[in-house]
């Protein structure tokens, strides 16, 4: 069975009344034949059908064991580091989201679980960088929002080697596109929020274990600290993965047209795409995942962060805001909005430059959305063109 009959029908139809659509079970709690004895489910927090399905259907898609929904990614993340305890060492990419390092520096560094930052584009790194202490190894793949491609398969054999579990976050790449299960990870995490959502109108996080001894372990922590989703949103989701692979397939032929433009446009220093042959690690991309994405990075030859303002103050369909992974375009800069939290030092070092801006490219018309790009680009331009002439003019003068 092809992956896209395997992924419609992996969506059951309702057994009690033959719904195609899968119900939305709003309810708290479950009448009980007698202490004990129940149809399976008997309190929310703990399990309900709806979100049952989510779960299972997620555990499919990521060819894993157990899946499990939360509230939100970064609850999905928190419950990920919660299988560690005082003294543990994680490894994480250098490129992190902004919120998984305030999580770990912020609230985990405190309880004595201690985290070192590498650049995982190289596994040796990796390599080098492990101690007795490490227990898990973190990557995003790609990464937000410079778009690094890490090796899983060969960060997966240095994982077990040192009997580390690999957490990969496949946000960005999402099932449709990569199964890092499949190349040896532990642990997959969504924020589901993203593409598997894919609309812009949820908050929610996906945890798969390849491992049903780690899955069990999930859930518990889930069940335990209560950060569950709720039915409507885990419906959302369901109804947001029906069209996932369509939506992912047009997301990156949009984002290649976008990043060719870019990367030939001479106000653009620098194009951060993994489908682009200059990319560093292309062929890894190219063996590890079925496409390239639709996110989309590049800093402006001008190199400040007022001409950064500038360009994401002045596109029209390309909206400023936080998220990405929806039907509608959206940009953002990093370095004041989704990596604020991370020090400076750090994040230069990283590569998100006070110039870098990150593109989620939507499902619009392509032409329309280069066009977008290009009369920012232009407005760019002559504001830095205007600028320089007032100052030869005042210098003259």
């Amino acid at each position: 069975m092809q992956t896209n009959t395997k992924l419609i029908h992996s969506i059951p139809v309702d057994e009690l009344t033959g719904a195609i659509s899968v119900p939305i079970y709003q309810t708290s709690t479950y009448v009980q034949e007698a202490p004990g004895i129940n149809k399976g489910f008997d309190y929310s927090r703990t399990n309900n059908p709806t979100r049952a399905t989510l779960e299972s259907l997620i555990a499919t898609l990521e060819e894993g064991a157990v899946g499990a929904a939360f509230g939100s990614g970064l609850a999905a993340i928190d419950a990920v580091v919660k299988l560690l305890q005082s003294g543990d060492e994680i490894i994480a990419v250098d490129d992190i989201y902004g919120g998984a390092f305030r999580l770990f520096t912020q609230v985990y560094e405190k309880f004595g679980i201690t985290v070192k930052y590498v650049d995982s584009t190289e596994a040796e790194n990796i390599f080098e960088a492990i101690t007795p202490k490490t227990k898990l190894i973190w990557i995003e793949t790609p990464t937000n929002p410079t778009l690094k491609i890490s090796d899983i398969r060969a960060i997966a054999k240095i994982a077990k080697a040192n009997r580390c579990l690999l957490c990969v976050d496949n946000t960005f790449a999402s099932p449709a596109l990569q199964k890092p299960l499949t190349l040896g990870a532990d642990i997959v995490i969504h924020s589901a929020t993203k593409y598997l959502g894919g609309h812009s109108d949820l908050i929610a996080g996906l945890v798969v274990a390849a491992d049903p001894t780690i899955g069990a372990q999930i859930k518990f922590l889930q069940n335990a600290s209560g950060a569950i989703l709720g039915p409507f949103d885990s419906w959302l989701v369901i109804r947001g993965i029906e069209t996932l692979p369509v939506r992912v397939k047009e997301h990156c032929r949009n984002a290649e047209i976008v990043a060719e433009f870019l990367n030939n446009h001479p106000a653009v220093s620098k194009v951060y795409y993994p489908g682009l042959s200059s990319h560093k690690n292309h062929e890894i991309a190219t063996k590890q995942s079925k496409g390239f994405g639709g996110i989309v990075s590049f800093s402006l030859k001008n190199d400040t962060q007022e001409a950064a303002f500038e360009f994401v103050k002045s596109t029209q369909l390309f909206k400023l805001a936080e998220s990405l992974g929806g039907v509608k375009s959206l940009l953002c800069h990093p370095a004041s909005m989704t990596h604020k939290t991370i020090p400076e030092e750090k994040r230069r070092a990283a590569g998100v430059s006070d110039s870098l801006i990150r593109l989620s490219v939507g499902l619009e018309d392509a032409e329309d959305l280069v066009r977008d790009i290009e009369l920012a680009l232009e407005k760019i331009e002559n504001s830095t063109r205007q600028k320089s002439e007032l100052k030869k003019e005042i210098i003259v003068g």
